[in-house]
Order: structure tokens, then sequence, then C-alpha cells
């Protein structure tokens, strides 16, 4: 069985994800990420994966 998926805490990615949500998909989002936010490209990417979540929450409730 796998283990469930540890959730990042730390607000600048909470942040970063929700500012990728709300705008369209870009091919450079990892380094604009880090540039705007001063995220490392492990927390850029937990953003990333973060605002998917969102998107399809988004989507799927309102």
């Amino acid at each position: 069985m796998t283990e469930p998926r540890q959730i990042n805490t730390d607000p600048a990615v909470t942040v970063a994800a929700q500012w990728v949500a709300e705008n369209p998909p870009r091919p450079d989002i990892i380094p604009t990420l880090k540039a705007k936010y001063a995220l490392t490209s492990l927390q850029a990417a937990e953003a990333c994966a973060l605002a998917q979540t969102l998107r399809v929450s988004r989507r799927a409730f309102g």
C-alpha cells in the first residue's frame, strides 16, 4: 500500500500555488515561481502539484 502524500505547509508554497491555479498554464512556470516567490526548485514543483489539486477542486466544487 502506498503512503499518503505529505502536504507542504510552507505559506510561500501555498501562495505560489494559488497564483499558479489562478493563471493560465505557461511553459516557464518553475523559473517564474523561483524568481517571483524566492522558492527552491523543489518548492516550485510542490506549488505546481498543489495548484493542480486546487484547479481540480475548483472545477469539482465550484
